[in-house]
């Protein structure tokens, strides 16, 4: 199909140099950006699948950070230490 297409300036300097990029005729390149933006709005008008969030059983209660944990166990540890070093007995 032949049309008449009115460009702005900057988009027709963006077209002209990925057509020179990619080696590819203006018109080729026009057609192909035309084709990626149509499909990008098939896509997004699509309704898409809702989120689902799995729960995942823990051996510990909600709340409770595993991570933190090893922190408060080696600031004891190190703590335990200090206090020993103190009473003038060793590591």
């Amino acid at each position: 199909m032949r049309t008449t297409l009115t460009l702005d300036d900057d988009v027709a300097e963006r077209l002209q140099a990925l057509a020179a990029r990619s080696k590819a005729s203006f018109k080729a390149t026009v057609n192909e950006v035309i084709r990626r933006g149509l499909t990008a709005q098939e896509r997004a008008s699509r309704p898409s699948k809702p989120f689902r969030l799995e729960p995942f059983r823990s051996a510990f209660r909600i709340g409770v950070d595993p991570v933190r944990l090893n922190q408060i166990n080696d600031d004891l540890e190190a703590e335990h230490a200090l206090e020993r070093a103190a009473a003038g007995g060793g590591p």
